[in-house]
């Protein structure tokens, strides 16, 4: 199981440093399991208690006078550890997330987000790696993948998340092993059970007719007038 953090922390902050005074001011994150949304997320606005410098505003959009009938991280601290309580936790540009996330709890004498979750995927570094030598922005990758975000004018953390699943999925897509159900959702305790099985030897190939394959061109052709780019699948 997965909670995806979008990207600025799953959040938006009044600044770039959290060790001179820089807050949080959004945070969002979405759950997958088994490579699919569960339809769990979580969302909010915070009050930084500070000034909103202008030059932040005008990336996420969030004013002071908005900022300051939202909740202080301390009311909503206990929520966030509960959500992402030993999960493993995808981010783009970790370090900077976590080193907001960190200082929010410190600030409350309390035990710092990393130490609170299990392990970290940061997507921005597993990119580079991917795509050495270009830009790999989140934005980026939703042009690379074919994955629309035309609706994504500003920063916002919830919509991010969103993206960011998207994209980690598509990054990881190659991972998947016909050999590994993950399933088994029992109702009675609400717990997710995993089974194991051997690959099967006898798939039964389905080829596309004439026509899928000229509806599967079609699409890609929209695809690269959309993004004008030629999708990786074409």
């Amino acid at each position: 199981m997965w909670k995806v953090c979008g990207e600025k922390t799953a959040s938006e902050t009044t600044g770039l440093n959290p060790q001179t005074g820089d807050r949080l001011v959004e945070i969002g994150c979405i759950e997958l399991f088994n490579r699919r949304l569960t339809g769990k997320t979580l969302h909010f606005y915070i009050n930084p208690e500070r000034n909103m410098p202008p030059e932040a505003q005008a990336i996420h959009g969030l004013s002071e006078e908005f900022l300051a009938d939202q909740p202080l991280f301390a009311s909503v601290a206990d929520e966030i550890s509960e959500f992402v309580k030993d999960t493993e936790i995808i981010i783009h540009n970790a370090s900077f997330d976590l080193g907001f996330l960190d200082m929010e709890y410190q600030l409350l004498k309390r035990t710092p987000f990393s130490k609170q979750i299990s392990s970290v995927i940061d997507t921005l570094l597993d990119a580079r790696k991917m795509f050495p030598g270009k830009r790999n922005r989140l934005d980026d990758l939703c042009d690379r993948f074919g994955i629309r975000n035309d609706h994504r004018t500003l920063h916002g953390a919830l919509l991010d998340a969103e993206l960011l699943a998207e994209v980690y999925l598509a990054m990881t897509r190659g991972q998947n092993d016909l050999g590994m159900d993950l399933m088994n959702n029992s109702n009675e305790h609400n717990q997710f059970e995993f089974e194991k099985r051997t690959k099967p030897t006898n798939l039964k190939v389905i080829s596309a007719s004439d026509e899928e394959f000229k509806d599967h061109l079609s699409l890609l052709d929209d695809m690269s007038k959309k993004t004008k780019k030629t999708p990786i699948w074409h």
